[in-house]
């Protein structure tokens, strides 16, 4: 049997709020395959992005163990976990986390430095130009629409050819034309990169196009199962 790219045992996230602890995500059990597709759907406030968070190591578990790539999430210090999400996992957001006083090009090929890749620029330059950048290289996100910030928040993820890509509502921003064309992109980075991708959605189209769908509502796990529509 094919081991688990990601495996959550028990998973919990409580965070501290105003009037006292606040359960955020409570008991979740879930294997995801290697090279699957995953759509996490529910109402909001239901704990998607939360466990997306723990998957990435994003949020650390105060419950139960988050494993991936057979390395324990939960076991690790900050500086592990972001040494492990640089060499394996590429994220992308609804806001598209863009450094601003960087061209789209240093915003790429940061990550690949920080990496040690002695390749960094001719890599990020090869990545934006695959996603229809290539006249735009050298200008700032200031100066980048909503749509061309998207596909270069996609580069970013995909520089690295990671193994697992997580992506929360990266349409969320975006009117229905661009949308459509950055999901295009991120299955076409999963299919070029034989990445397993992890999506948050709202939209059933979306989740369509998913081998399997996983239902929250109320930081639980209450459906688990192939292309299920989205609410």
């Amino acid at each position: 049997m094919t081991r688990p790219i990601l495996s959550l045992r028990d998973a919990g996230l409580t965070l501290a709020g105003n009037a006292g602890p606040v359960e955020i995500l409570r008991g979740i059990t879930l294997d995801v395959a290697p090279g699957e597709t995953l759509g996490l759907v529910g109402p909001s406030g239901s704990g998607k992005s939360s466990l997306l968070m723990l998957m990435g190591g994003l949020e650390r578990a105060t419950a139960g163990t988050v494993t991936a790539l057979g390395q324990d999430l939960t076991a690790m210090n900050e500086d592990a976990l972001a040494r492990f999400r640089r060499g394996n996992m590429g994220v992308v957001f609804q806001s598209f986390h863009l450094i601003p006083t960087m061209t789209a090009l240093e915003n790429v090929a940061t990550p690949l430095e920080l990496a040690g890749a002695p390749d960094a620029f001719e890599r990020a330059e090869a990545e934006l130009r695959a996603v229809g950048l290539g006249a735009r290289l050298h200008h700032y996100p200031s100066q980048l629409s909503g749509g061309e910030q998207q596909r270069t928040a996609l580069a970013r993820a995909a520089a690295p050819h990671p193994k697992i890509l997580l992506a929360d509502e990266p349409t969320g921003n975006l009117d229905a034309a661009n949308g459509a064309a950055i999901m295009e992109l991120l299955f076409g980075l999963r299919d070029r990169y034989g990445s397993t991708l992890v999506l948050v959605t709202h939209a059933p189209d979306l989740a369509a196009r998913c081998d399997r769908v996983v239902r929250l509502a109320d930081g639980r796990i209450v459906a688990d199962g192939l292309r299920r529509a989205a609410e």
